[in-house]
């Protein structure tokens, strides 16, 4: 019998990554969509998929789905995932990462299954982190500093309760910047590639607009993302947390350079105000050794490739 796999947030960035390696690896692959999600990301897949309709905030909807399909593994990935909505709408946001977690976790105990449930938390839960403590483990003290990274702060916590409480098989995993081909335009890298894209095509004037570019990140590519969290689910222990991260870090000026190194576009750098955080974690590095450790993973994509994926990605749509 194929195993049952269930996606939370199947339509989006890394759900739909998620779910086409999970139809290579044979698994029956039932996602959780909502009638008003974007399918662009899995139109090529959809007649494969067991497609859901339910709601995080719905619990009863959220019931009944699981009743149904009784998944053996279950990738809760569905969030309000960009840091910047979340300091323009934080109780949504909270409401979203946080009642959304808890209404899955629920439905699962009163169905009374004993899934494997990895839960995509982040690395903004670390936000204030001093250079000593670079590259960050997971035991390092956690200082938030969005509504976004309280409310993944939240969500990872309810999953160790609930590991504790009733010995739900959850996995945290503290999944560091990961990009690649989908990522949405409001990310800067995405949106670097759109604009160089839009510029080749003589669809904007020669100027790209930019936030913080002095910030340093940890980028993984999204298919060895979804690699790592399917590992996560066949051979991390249960109530633990494991950083995925590469170890390596990049500037943001230095991936917008790379990204015009692969154009032929002569542009006019511009600081945005609109794109500035009112404040922003300025370097992150993961320490990945518990979860390589314990699984074997390694990042397979170098960030080159990446970038180019994402900007052919944009090429090929705007």
């Amino acid at each position: 019998m194929a195993k049952k796999a269930l996606i939370t947030g199947i339509a989006g960035f890394v759900g739909s990554h998620m779910a086409e390696l999970l139809l290579s690896k044979g698994f029956e692959v039932y996602g959780l969509s909502r009638s008003r999600s974007k399918m662009d990301h899995i139109e090529s897949i959809k007649s494969q998929l067991h497609l859901e309709d339910a709601d995080l905030l719905d619990s009863h909807s959220l019931y009944t789905t699981i009743n149904k399909i009784k998944p053996d593994y279950i990738f809760h990935l569905a969030a309000q995932s960009f840091v910047p909505t979340s300091w323009g709408s934080p109780a949504v946001t909270l409401e979203v990462n946080i009642v959304g977690s808890a209404n899955v976790f629920e439905a699962v105990r009163q169905v009374g299954i004993d899934p494997v449930i990895q839960i995509a938390c982040s690395s903004e839960e670390y936000g204030l982190v001093y250079e000593n403590e670079i590259p960050i483990k997971e035991t390092n003290p956690l200082r938030p500093l969005s509504p976004y990274a309280v409310s993944k702060l939240a969500m990872d916590y309810l999953g160790y309760q609930y590991y504790e409480s009733y010995k739900m098989r959850i996995i945290r995993t503290r999944g560091f910047n990961h990009t690649g081909p989908r990522r949405g335009d409001t990310f800067a890298e995405s949106t670097f590639a759109k604009q160089i894209a839009l510029i080749e095509k003589g669809k904007q004037e020669p100027v790209i607009y930019v936030g913080n570019l002095e910030a340093s990140r940890d980028y993984t590519d999204v298919r060895d993302m979804v690699k790592a969290y399917l590992l996560a689910v066949e051979k991390c222990d249960p109530g633990e947390v494991y950083n995925i991260a590469t170890g390596t870090t990049i500037k943001i000026s230095d991936v917008l350079k790379m990204m015009l190194g692969m154009s032929k576009v002569k542009v006019e750098i511009k600081e945005d105000p609109k794109r500035m955080r009112p404040s922003d974690v300025p370097i992150l590095i993961g320490d990945n050794t518990k979860f390589v450790e314990k699984t074997g993973w390694k990042p397979e994509v170098p960030f080159t490739k990446t970038a180019e994926d994402l900007l052919n990605y944009w090429r090929e749509r705007v």
